[in-house]
């Protein structure tokens, strides 16, 4: 998979938002009612992860979530952060 380049990167950010491009990855954070509210959607956006085969870099601390995607195999960003950031986002959304 392509690496983008930052201009590409920042383009596509322009699509999501509350999403950053901070060294070398894209990141967002969002917080919940309550941790069981963040656990319920990180579970699910495991499931959509683990379809996708591809694995953000996240942390957890109690009702807040951090997300960071890169493509470590191209070392950066590629379409398929995208893609994952853009599934992440309708997760979100449908909570």
């Amino acid at each position: 998979m392509k690496k983008l380049s930052e201009s590409e990167i920042e383009k596509r950010l322009e699509e999501l938002d509350g999403w950053d491009y901070v060294d070398g990855a894209i990141e967002t954070s969002f917080e919940f009612k309550n941790f069981k509210d963040a656990f319920s959607v990180m579970t699910r956006i495991a499931f959509e992860c683990e379809s996708q085969n591809h694995h953000p870099d996240w942390s957890n601390v109690y009702n807040s979530l951090n997300i960071r995607l890169s493509t470590h195999d191209a070392e950066g960003v590629t379409e398929k952060d995208f893609k994952l950031a853009q599934s992440i986002e309708e997760i979100i959304v449908s909570q």
